[in-house]
């Protein structure tokens, strides 16, 4: 089949390669064939070394498809169902399941480091235990969730990961207040969601702050009441909040540098949420009298800090009652360079061997 390959951490071209071969295939797993898949910017942090993962590797972890054939005692699931990749599955049985925060369960990472496809020169790993840059994938059943048929395949992909982190991210790790003022740091597709998150729960003000101004212009396309760049928020923090600064503050961008910008935005006792993944090497610092002085909370929000599947069936629900703008958020994400086309290229199977210019 095709799939999309880096084959060294920190390259700058991904390999739409014809050789690749999904493995893993046996009891307890499914095979599914992938219809539609989303660019995360946890894709490019382990492309360039930020997240760890080994390499020769498959990108893509956001992904929907239909399932091909199920291993031996896999009763949930069949052939032609729907699917959503979830690359975090709960095990339902380890002390983080069992106190009810299934979004912080290793189990899902146990399959990691374990190859997911290979090819003659050898073995192919998938990102987050997945690699949904191919036209099939070998997961454990439980890394496919079914989707209703309403549901579009691009729509589910999306789901899989970013929406699901930014809206978590206000509606569950921040439970934003009704009436609060907000400011939402870094407007990729995680951001931006975040910022529909927070006016679902009824912010008062949202401010988007990203650099890139086709994003802000979208951000207020999205609820954001304001859209700055980074270097006018401080204008924005006076103006909106008589610079006592926000209730809440989002950092999606998962550096230390934004973290500790985002942190002196937060009025005291305000709460910081920390979305972005950053990487093991980059400190956030902060002295001890300010931690004590400031009571302003840090928040890290993990796969939107709640119960996965369930935030599933809340975006879905959302998104039929037209609460949350997703088709609109496919257009928004920002995209690498020639990305869609390969895609493209392989699903047509035109061009089966094609470098992709990051």
């Amino acid at each position: 089949m095709r799939a999309a390959v880096l084959h060294e951490i920190g390259q700058e071209k991904l390999e739409v390669l014809d050789d690749v071969e999904a493995v893993g295939f046996g009891p307890g797993r499914v095979r599914v064939r992938v219809r539609a898949t989303g660019l995360c910017h946890s894709d490019l942090s382990a492309m360039n070394g930020v997240l760890p993962q080994p390499a020769p590797f498959v990108p893509g972890h956001e992904g929907a498809g239909e399932i091909l054939e199920v291993g031996e005692g896999v009763r949930h699931l069949k052939a032609g169902d729907r699917v959503v990749i979830c690359w975090l599955p709960a095990c339902g049985a380890c002390p983080a399941c069992r106190r009810g925060q299934t979004e912080l369960c290793l189990a899902g990472f146990m399959n990691a480091g374990t190859p997911n496809f290979k090819r003659s020169g050898g073995d192919v790993f998938g990102f987050a235990g997945t690699g949904t840059f191919a036209e099939e994938v070998v997961v454990d059943a439980g890394c496919a969730v079914p989707i209703p048929d309403d549901v579009p395949f691009d729509i589910a992909a999306l789901i899989g990961c970013g929406v699901t982190t930014g809206l978590g991210a206000a509606l569950n790790t921040a439970d934003v207040e009704a009436g609060s003022s907000v400011a939402v740091i870094g407007c990729g597709g995680v951001g931006i969601s975040a910022v529909q998150g927070a006016r679902l729960k009824g912010a008062a003000e949202i401010v988007a702050v990203d650099p890139v101004a086709s994003r802000r212009e979208s951000a207020l396309r999205f609820g954001a009441t304001k859209a700055v760049a980074p270097e006018e928020l401080a204008d924005a923090k006076q103006q909106v909040t008589g610079g006592e600064g926000f209730d809440y503050v989002f950092e999606v961008v998962g550096r230390s540098a934004t973290a500790r910008t985002a942190y002196e935005n937060t009025r005291r006792g305000g709460t910081l949420v920390v979305v972005g993944a950053g990487a093991m090497d980059d400190f956030l610092q902060l002295n001890m009298f300010e931690l004590f002085f400031d009571e302003k909370r840090i928040l890290p929000s993990m796969y939107g800090g709640g119960d996965v599947l369930r935030s599933y069936e809340r975006t879905i629900a959302l998104w039929r009652a037209g609460r949350v703008d997703l088709a609109g958020l496919i257009t928004h994400r920002v995209q690498l360079a020639g990305i869609n086309e390969a895609l493209d290229q392989m699903r047509t199977g035109t061009a089966l061997r094609t470098c992709i210019e990051i």
